[in-house]
C-alpha cells in the first residue's frame, strides 16, 4: 500500500475501512448510495474534461460494453417501474418515492462498475480496506458474543437517520444480537440489517481477503469473514463460500485434457450411478430446508404467489410496486426474498432480463477470464455469490452493502479490456501473455 491513494481510491477506501463507525451511527444506508452518486459526478467530470482535469482522476478508459449492459439494463428497470405505476394508477407521490428506492437501489448496480471500469482505482485499496473492516470485526467479536448471555439488550438505537427513509427500520437500527424465533438461540447480524444478509456479506470478505499478499491482512479478513457466515447461521453462506472460493480456483483446470477426459468418465457414470446421485441431491436439499421449515416454507409461498400473480396479472411491466403479503406468509411482501421472483412481480418480464442480460454477460466475462488465470478468480467469485445471492435474497435492497465488489467488478472489465487492447498492439512475435500486464494492477 505504498502508493498514495488518487481521491477516487481515498473515497472508496475510507468509506469501507470505517464501515463499523458508520454503522455505529446508523450511516451505512446513507454511505451506500452518496457515494454512488458521488462517483458518477466523478466519472461524469473525468470523461468531460478529459486532460484537463488532474492526472490522477483522468479516465483511465472508455465505458467498456459490459458496464454500458449494466446502464441500460438498470434504466431500463426505471422505465418498467414507470410503466408499472402508471398501469396500475399508483398516483405521481408514490411513483417519485418508487423513483428515489431506485435511484438507491438497483441504479448503484450500474453506478459502482461504472465507476471501477473508468475511474483510476485499483484492486488493493479495496482488498486492504476490507481486510481492515475484518480486524474491525474480529476486535469487536467478544463483545458481540458475550452480549446476549450477559444480557445485554439486543438493539442499541435507532439512527435518526432514519427520517431519510429506506425499506424498513431495521437499515437504520445498531444491533448487539437478535434471537432465532425458531430455535430462540441468539443470531449475530453485525452491520447488516438481518442475519443471512451478514453471512452473504461474510462470503465476500473471504473472497476479498484471500487476495492480499500480507498475511496478516489476509488472517484478519479470513477469520471474520468466516466468524460472520458461521455466527449468523446462514445456510445459504455456507454453500456459498465453499463454491465462490473453489469453483475459479478449479476454472483453470477447464483447460486442460485431463479434464475434459475425467468429465466423460463421470458423464458415463451416471449411468450407473444416476439414481442414488438424483436421490443424494434430493435427500441433501431435504435437509437444507429442513433446517429452518418456516423460514423455507414462507419463501416458497411467496414465490408462488409472485408467480402466480405476475403471469395472471401484470406480465410485460409488473405491478409497480411490492405488496404486503397474506397472513400465511406471516405478512412479507410478496416480491421479496428473491431477486427474480420479486423484479417479475414489481417490473415484470422487461425488469428481469434488464438484470439477466447484464449479469449472464459479467458471469461470462469472469468465468472465461478465471480460465486464462488469476486476475479472473476474485471477479468470478463475486458473480458466483451475486448469482446464488438472487435465488435467496433480494439484490436491490442489498447494493449499498455490496458496492465494493460491484466497484471490483468494474475493476475487471477495465483490466479485461486493458489487456486486449496490449496484446492487440504488441509488436509481431512479441506475446503479453493472455493475462496481460495489468493483472493485479
Amino acid at each position: 500500500m505504498s502508493r498514495k491513494h488518487n481521491p477516487a481510491e481515498a473515497l472508496c477506501f475510507w468509506a469501507l475501512a470505517l464501515t463499523w463507525p458508520l454503522y455505529a451511527i446508523g450511516a451505512l444506508y446513507i454511505v451506500g448510495p452518496a457515494l454512488g452518486w458521488i462517483l458518477l459526478a466523478m466519472v461524469g467530470a473525468s470523461l468531460y474534461l478529459g486532460p484537463a482535469i488532474r492526472r490522477d482522476l483522468q479516465a483511465a478508459g472508455p465505458v467498456p460494453t459490459v458496464v454500458w449492459a449494466w446502464i441500460i439494463g438498470t434504466l431500463s428497470m426505471l422505465v418498467a417501474l414507470w410503466i408499472g405505476h402508471l398501469n396500475w394508477g399508483l398516483g405521481t407521490g408514490e411513483m417519485i418515492k418508487s423513483s428515489i428506492g431506485w435511484a438507491k437501489g438497483w441504479a448503484l448496480a450500474a453506478l459502482f462498475p461504472l465507476a471501477g471500469a473508468v475511474l483510476p482505482i485499483r484492486r488493493k485499496p479495496l482488498i486492504r480496506a476490507m481486510c481492515i473492516v475484518g480486524l474491525w470485526t474480529l476486535m469487536l467479536l467478544p463483545i458481540l458474543l458475550a452480549a446476549p448471555f450477559i444480557h445485554l439488550p439486543s438493539r442499541i438505537f435507532k439512527s435518526p437517520f432514519s427520517v431519510v427513509g429506506g425499506p424498513g427500520p431495521e437499515y437504520f437500527t445498531v444491533f448487539l444480537y437478535t434471537i432465532d424465533p425458531e430455535t430462540f438461540t441468539p443470531r449475530w447480524q453485525f452491520y447488516a440489517p438481518w442475519s443471512p444478509f451478514a453471512g452473504l456479506i461474510g462470503v465476500v470478505m473471504v473472497l476479498f481477503a484471500l487476495e492480499d499478499r500480507k498475511k496478516f491482512w489476509m488472517a484478519a479478513g479470513v477469520l471474520a469473514g468466516l466468524a460472520m457466515i458461521i455466527l449468523s447461521s446462514s445456510r445459504m453462506s455456507l454453500i456459498a463460500v465453499v463454491v465462490c472460493v473453489a469453483f475459479p480456483r478449479l476454472a483453470p483446470l477447464v483447460r486442460l485434457p485431463v479434464t475434459w477426459i475425467a468429465s466423460t468418465v463421470a458423464a458415463t457414470s451416471m449411468a450407473v450411478f444416476g439414481n442414488a446421485a438424483l436421490g443424494l441431491v434430493r435427500n441433501s436439499m431435504a435437509a437444507f430446508k429442513g433446517a429452518r421449515v418456516s423460514s423455507s416454507r414462507v419463501r416458497d409461498t411467496l414465490q408462488r404467489i409472485a408467480f402466480d400473480r405476475w403471469r395472471r396479472e401484470a406480465p410485460l411491466f409488473g405491478h409497480g410496486a411490492v405488496e404486503r403479503g397474506p397472513h400465511i406468509v406471516e405478512y412479507m411482501p410478496i416480491g421479496s426474498h428473491h431477486t427474480w421472483f420479486g423484479l417479475l412481480y414489481v417490473k415484470g418480464l422487461v425488469g428481469m432480463l434488464s438484470l439477466l442480460v447484464p449479469m449472464a454477460y459479467q458471469f461470462w466475462l469472469t468465468m472465461v477470464d478465471a480460465t486464462r488465470g488469476v486476475r479472473g478468480r476474485l471477479p468470478f467469485g463475486i458473480m458466483l455469490l451475486l448469482l446464488q445471492l438472487t435465488f435467496g435474497e433480494n439484490l436491490e435492497i442489498e447494493v449499498y452493502l455490496f458496492w465494493p465488489a460491484f466497484v471490483l467488478l468494474g475493476i475487471h472489465a477495465r483490466e479485461v479490456r486493458l489487456a486486449k487492447l496490449t496484446w492487440t498492439n504488441a509488436p509481431s512475435g512479441q506475446s503479453t501473455g493472455p493475462i496481460g500486464p495489468v493483472a493485479l494492477a
